[in-house]
């Protein structure tokens, strides 16, 4: 008799990089929460048999959520989440303030509302590094103990765990009445391993590989002078600066080019536009492609995006996902906690 999967509930699921995650660890995701619709389109497309609710988690009731699912308190293996993380980004927090009045902050006291009615028997969350400062996690923390889960969190760097990105994030991992060890870290993949196979941008038949750039004649020439596999617009000279470069210059890594033998920068919702950060590829006369950062983040090659709805709302969900592989790797974790609880 095969035993029965762990079961999970992925509240803001985004596109669904944290439930395919949970999925490549073993768990069934039975549930999912996430209010814009074209994350939701892109989510229903790769996880069909999932119940998602689409709507503002604030209106949503556990008692709705457990009606549907037929689920008792106490019965749901693991509730994982990442609240909506944009107050407590790093360009939100330079000024050195912590106690930010941004109202997606306040999400994460939904994440406790589905804590508390579901009492899950493991919890993980993931975030921005900048949330682990921030008066709302500390109550979020002291509100799991009194409910009798042992936490374990600490700002981790995804490139330690097998993503081809540098990518520090704040991971929260709880299980009742036991600590939960994060997983060992693994080598490192590097760019040349995520997208080296990806054909020429253009004319590959994958439409996310596909989508045309739209670049001036002088900022085309400008890529083109970026020296190869890892270079800088710093190297052309300050000849070849643009002039909003010339005027402010605090962004060094905004038209580079990534390096085939090294991990990749952040992924960002910016990653198809090099005025945004090191997005060039290592080679190739562009930015790198929605299909390559999408591999960057660890989705596999067929991962669904509805390429017709433009670059900037795919390049939006791609860089506020969780990499899959991150959270594969700890869910394992989770998943081998929830089987030595059960055997003692």
């Amino acid at each position: 008799m095969r035993k029965k999967k762990p079961r999970a509930i992925d509240l803001f699921c985004g596109c669904g990089g944290l439930t395919l995650g949970l999925k490549q660890a073993g768990f069934q995701v039975v549930g999912a929460v996430e209010i814009d619709r074209l994350a939701v389109e892109t989510y229903q497309a790769n996880h069909p048999e999932v119940e998602v609710w689409e709507e503002d988690i604030q209106g949503l009731t556990v008692a709705r959520v457990k009606r549907k699912l037929t689920l008792k308190k106490g019965e749901l293996d693991l509730l994982a989440g990442c609240p909506p993380c944009q107050g407590f980004s790093t360009m939100t927090t330079l000024n050195g303030g912590y106690e930010i009045c941004d109202e997606r902050n306040d999400l994460i006291s939904q994440f406790m509302k589905f804590v508390e009615g579901l009492a899950p028997k493991t919890i993980m969350m993931e975030n921005v590094p900048g949330l682990a400062k921030d008066k709302r996690f500390r109550t979020f923390c002291r509100k799991l103990k009194n409910l009798g889960y042992v936490i374990n969190h600490a700002i981790l760097d995804a490139a330690d765990y097998g993503v081809p990105q540098r990518r520090k994030r704040l991971i929260l991992l709880a299980g009742k009445g036991k600590r939960i060890e994060f997983a060992k870290k693994a080598a490192r993949r590097t760019v040349a391993d995520a997208i080296s196979r990806m054909g020429p941008a253009g004319e590959s038949g994958d439409a996310l590989h596909d989508l045309p750039e739209r670049r001036t004649a002088k900022v085309k020439k400008l890529i083109r002078m970026i020296p190869k596999n890892g270079g800088s617009r710093k190297d052309l000279g300050k000849r070849w600066q643009l002039e909003c470069h010339k005027k402010c210059d605090g962004f060094k890594d905004v038209y580079g080019r990534m390096a085939w033998d090294k991990v990749a920068p952040t992924i960002t919702s910016g990653c198809t536009n090099p005025s945004k950060g090191r997005f060039l590829h290592p080679v190739e006369n562009r930015a790198i492609t929605l299909r390559e950062a999408a591999l960057l983040q660890t989705f596999p090659e067929d991962y669904y995006f509805p390429h017709k709805k433009g670059k900037g709302k795919n390049a939006l969900m791609i860089g506020n996902a969780l990499p899959v592989s991150f959270i594969k790797t700890h869910a394992t974790s989770v998943s081998n906690f929830l089987c030595s609880k059960r055997e003692s």
